[in-house]
């Protein structure tokens, strides 16, 4: 029997109190039809010992990137997370997803946003970044509201390059605010075409690499952005920027991205972590809140939350942004990580990635595939196959391979291209048997 907390009396007495006869009555709205007329067809209940078999078979049938070599990228990337991470965010006065509203029992975490924020702002070299957003797609979402409230322009362009699942966000977002999304062509998957960014437009948003890998042109979009008036906004890999000028560097307004690879597994595609650095001119208009450092009556440094405004809480209709709250645990372990590697070791994190991708993009030609775009790349890059790519990544699966994410359902007519991801923790005997792989496959 369902637990319910009240006796058949409570329910008598509640019923004549609202004046209705039965349970019945309060959903009378929901068509006869559409009840459910008996009890559910659900398994038997099982004890704690039955249940947990169960779920480690359900768990079983999962490829997970302990069973299978991992070049998937496409946004979530298996990256090294030192042991510090998990340490220090396991710790019980850490482990909580919410802000700590109160700076009188809360300074340590307060401490590690404000750390956080430091570094991500240094990383993305912007002035500042805010406590963290929910992930990359929201995060650049965010900045696009953002930039058609200061402008008041209703139109944002966006590079196609730009990862589909952020520009399918983005489109949401925009369609319950009235603004249009206008989509920017790339040739050969790097070079935005501007000549559409004109004075309607509030924003242009580029990633960076975008989405196939490619090393934009950001001084390029910055001055067609310039030119119409607009923001620029760009979304960037963290770790990218350990290596590359940072979009700071090219007079970005606003800079977002995922923080994912900083330190967070990919988990079967989360939690992530979203960052979110401007300008500091705009930092009385950026979504969510800012940890920031005071001294107390006696003098005494401190961390308190500054800048959070009520009306993303109580006045909805008002608010520049809904997101009410961030994700502070995974902020936590990006901090750890940022902290535990370094400035200079997350460069040789990138200087890795960019020479294992280099080794990978040689061996998987010399094995049948071809580089579809000729750019520099970084980290990922897009593989021209002589067949289907999805048919190709589900026989290479078989074989021990994740090998990478098949385009042709995201860019028509991409149907033989592989997205292929390579981190630093790829070792040239694995990149050598997907290779391997590959050739006997093709």
């Amino acid at each position: 029997m369902p637990y319910t907390p009240h006796t058949e009396e409570d329910v008598r007495e509640m019923l004549a109190k609202i004046g209705a006869d039965s349970i019945d009555d309060l959903f009378c709205e929901i068509p006869e039809e559409l009840r459910l007329n008996g009890p559910l067809d659900v398994p038997r209940a099982m004890d704690e010992r039955q249940l947990f078999e169960h779920l480690k078979g359900l768990a079983d049938k999962n490829r997970d990137a302990t069973k299978v070599v991992c070049f998937l990228g496409a946004g979530v990337y298996d990256r090294y997370v030192p042991a510090s991470v998990g340490a220090v965010v396991s710790r019980g006065e850490f482990l909580t997803a919410y802000t700590p509203y109160q700076p009188e029992l809360s300074q340590g975490y307060l401490q590690t946003i404000y750390e956080f924020q430091t570094m991500v702002a240094e990383l993305y070299g912007m002035d500042l970044a805010n406590a963290s957003m929910y992930d990359g797609a929201t995060a650049l979402a965010e900045a696009a509201v953002m930039a058609t409230g200061i402008t008041k322009r209703t139109v944002v362009a966006v590079s196609q390059a730009v990862h589909p699942h952020y520009r399918q966000v983005l489109e949401t977002y925009c369609w319950s605010l009235g603004v249009t999304v206008r989509e920017l062509p790339t040739r050969e998957g790097e070079t935005v075409d501007c000549s559409a960014v004109d004075s309607d437009v509030a924003c242009v948003l580029i990633q960076y690499p975008n989405f196939f890998g490619v090393i934009e042109d950001l001084e390029q979009a910055k001055h067609a952005a310039r030119k119409a008036g607009a923001m620029f906004i760009v979304s960037a890999d963290p770790t990218a920027c350990g290596m590359l000028p940072p979009p700071g560097e090219f007079d970005a307004d606003v800079v977002t991205g995922e923080g994912q690879p900083l330190g967070i597994p990919m988990g079967y595609g989360g939690p992530l972590l979203g960052l979110f650095a401007c300008k500091k001119e705009f930092v009385r208009q950026i979504p969510g809140r800012i940890v920031g450092r005071t001294q107390d009556a006696q003098g005494r440094s401190g961390f308190t939350m500054t800048l959070r405004t009520r009306e993303q809480d109580i006045r909805r209709e008002k608010a520049t942004s809904n997101i009410c709250t961030n994700e502070a645990l995974m902020a936590l372990a990006a901090t750890v990580y940022m902290a535990a590697v370094g400035k200079n070791g997350i460069r040789r994190v990138a200087e890795s990635t960019i020479r294992n991708t280099q080794y990978a993009i040689g061996r998987l030609t010399e094995s049948g595939g071809r580089l579809k775009f000729p750019g520099r790349v970084f980290g990922e890059f897009v593989l021209s196959l002589p067949r289907n790519a999805g048919e190709v990544r589900n026989e290479l699966l078989e074989r021990g391979f994740l090998a990478g994410l098949p385009l042709g359902e995201h860019y028509p007519g991409m149907e033989n291209d592989l997205l292929v991801a390579v981190t630093e923790v790829r070792t040239k005997e694995q990149i050598d048997g997907f290779a391997r792989a590959l050739k006997s496959v093709l």
